[in-house]
């Protein structure tokens, strides 16, 4: 049986007030376990954004609870939902999110030193963390000298650091052509086999779709569709990612 590392129960999010309020959320119900790859995929405006925001406890629902490795985000504060991303969540950005003046290792380590790792372990660290994403001969590169899809494997290896147990990705293959998309959905695919790490994408590219083993699809609020690898995922399988 498959360890949930994130559980969404009942969630709710009223965004805005008087002629502006939306809701957002409407009673997501969702569990997503380690050793599994889960895209989100609906139109603009559906809640997709709002989710991952939840999720990665940057936003506090209105209402209904999210459990990170069975601990309840409930009831915490900011300073108490920072230190629960800090030690549980990795995002990934569609902008990349590098310093310009940092070296891609530079960068990596940055996850590392908000949590007080400095030590020549952090160094070690990051250094696995870029050999996992096939960019270890890149270390010492600044972002400038790195290809569009090098910078999100380096996005990738500053979420992976330090071992979170729940990767959270926003359209991480919306800037990058085929090719570049391609290999960093490789890169994530490949992480999302571990059994002690869930990954959680939400796009817009139906190209990512083959690498998938659960797509989960969001309309006005509400989860609609929820599809896993097998009889069900059969078509789904047989995209190729191409431009």
């Amino acid at each position: 049986m498959k360890n949930i590392m994130i559980e969404a129960t009942e969630i709710a999010m009223t965004l805005g007030e008087g002629a502006a309020r939306v809701e957002a959320l409407k009673g997501i119900n969702l569990s997503l376990a380690g050793g599994e790859l889960t895209l989100l995929m609906g139109p603009s405006g559906s809640g997709k954004t709002t989710l991952l925001s939840v999720l990665g406890c940057m936003l506090s629902p209105t209402s209904g609870t999210v459990q990170i490795r069975g601990r309840s985000t409930t009831g915490l504060n900011a300073e108490q939902l920072a230190e629960v991303r800090r030690d549980n969540v990795g995002f990934v950005f569609q902008s990349y999110h590098l310093f310009p003046t940092l070296t891609a290792a530079e960068n990596v380590r940055l996850s590392l030193d908000v949590r007080g790792e400095r030590s020549s372990r952090a160094r070690v660290k990051a250094e696995t963390a870029l050999a996992t994403v096939g960019l270890s001969h890149k270390a010492n590169a600044f972002p400038r000298a790195l290809s569009g899809g090098e910078q999100q494997r380096v996005a990738v290896a500053r979420a992976i650091v330090g071992d979170a147990s729940v990767i959270l990705a926003d359209e991480p293959t919306a800037a990058l052509d085929s090719e570049n998309g391609h290999a960093v959905m490789t890169v994530l695919a490949e992480i999302a086999k571990d059994a002690a790490r869930a990954m959680f994408i939400v796009t817009h590219d139906p190209r990512i779709m083959p690498f998938a083993d659960r797509i989960l699809r969001i309309e006005d609020g509400r989860i609609v569709n929820d599809q896993r690898r097998g009889a069900n995922l059969s078509a789904v399988r047989t995209l190729k990612y191409a431009s």
